[in-house]
């Protein structure tokens, strides 16, 4: 018999999100996760990936994987400090610092567990760590992980970091302390001031930190914010994901050899869990490959996002301040933005609604991810159902 204590918990809170419209419902895809996806057997638009580039479904990713599993089997057998550690593994790590433009990488099963991995590998209790409120959780739950005394800084408010880091470092209380930003913010799809920052930084001697996972692939020609800004020599973490643009699974941090050296023996993600498998490692490798070979999919990746944003804004959505492809439309009340996201997917649109505790209470929204993959004919279907939506519900 189950506890009824247990018991008890869930139904009381899972009838209470669903009351508030917090509820999440999860669909199951019927197809490959491109532009256009099938669920319940009808064929929708696909706004909601975080395929940007559209290489989850790419002939040459794909052909990477086959080989590497015919090659060298379907797991990597171990964690990577035993004999995990594939030359498959080694590959990818050299060419994503080639990418990256650093020493050295190491790569890790997911981008949640590398902001599980490195910041509580060198930051602890004697420590401070300044957080931008808006930072993902896996940033939030690294940072408790750490134990270092986190202080919140309002939203890229430049003024409120600098008066934070100057109270924290007069203070006299901590060793080191870190700054810790997202490079492009997922929610609202703006980009953190990295130049500020990195005065700032340099100012109040702070241990640089950018997770870039919305911002590999997309910004700086495909290298990132971190390169947008021309600031690889002045950050010293670069976290970035395989799963996103980069079409894969997995993460990594690009930094000095000295620090990935010491993730290598300190991380406990990279100690204590089985190294990604082969054919992710090769896929992932690929995927770099054709980033660096040719920038025509984040040039087609830019011209969808400011094509959707223009259509979007012109029907009279409010689209935020994206200065990314990533598009939000804001509705505010949690209980319309599902009842939007719905009809939306009704009428062949699936975008997905986004509220608390993804986003504050009142600032829900769908938000619209555009992808290389994209035709402009999808586009112009995506706005017809927008506005039917929009206009019935009187949202526009």
């Amino acid at each position: 018999m189950s506890s009824q204590t247990l018991d008890q918990f869930l139904k009381e809170n899972l009838n209470q999100l669903r009351s508030q419209g917090l509820y999440n419902e999860i669909e199951t895809v019927e197809s490959a996760n491109g532009p256009i996806i099938t669920l319940d057997g009808r064929n929708q638009i696909n706004l909601s990936s975080n395929n940007y580039l559209g290489l989850a479904t790419d002939e040459r990713l794909k052909k990477a994987a086959i080989d590497a599993v015919n090659e060298w089997g379907v797991g990597a057998g171990a964690v990577r400090t035993i004999n995990g550690t594939l030359r498959l593994h080694d590959m990818l790590e050299d060419k994503l610092a080639e990418f990256k433009g650093t020493e050295a990488t190491i790569s890790y099963q997911s981008g949640f567990n590398c902001n599980m991995a490195a910041i509580s590998a060198v930051m602890d209790k004697n420590d401070a760590i300044l957080s931008d409120e808006l930072n993902h959780a896996s940033i939030i739950d690294g940072c408790r992980l750490s134990k270092a005394k986190i202080i919140r800084v309002n939203h890229s408010d430049m003024d409120d970091l600098r008066n934070k880091a100057k109270a924290a470092k007069e203070s006299g209380q901590f060793n080191k302390m870190m700054i810790i930003t997202d490079g492009v913010f997922s929610m609202d799809g703006d980009i953190a001031k990295l130049p500020d920052i990195i005065d700032i930084a340099e100012k109040f001697d702070l241990i640089t930190y950018v997770d870039d996972a919305h911002g590999s692939g997309v910004l700086g020609k495909g290298a990132g914010t971190v390169k947008h800004f021309g600031l690889q020599n002045k950050v010293d973490f670069q976290i970035g994901t395989l799963s996103k643009a980069i079409g894969v699974v997995g993460g990594y941090v690009a930094g000095k050899k000295e620090l990935i050296d010491w993730l290598k023996v300190r991380s406990r993600p990279f100690l204590f869990s089985t190294a990604v498998t082969p054919a992710d490692a090769a896929a992932a490798t690929r995927a770099i490959e054709i980033l660096m070979e040719s920038t025509e999919l984040n040039e087609r990746l830019w011209e969808n996002g400011n094509y959707l944003k223009k259509g979007l804004q012109n029907l009279g959505f409010n689209i935020g301040h994206s200065e990314t492809p990533i598009t939000p439309v804001i509705i505010g009340d949690e209980k319309m933005t599902q009842t939007f996201s719905k009809r939306l997917y009704e009428e062949g649109v699936y975008a997905k609604s986004i509220v608390f505790p993804t986003v504050p209470k009142g600032k829900g929204r769908v938000r619209n991810m555009p992808t290389a993959a994209h035709t402009k004919e999808m586009l112009n279907d995506a706005f017809s159902i927008y506005e039917k939506v929009g206009k019935e519900l009187g949202i526009i």
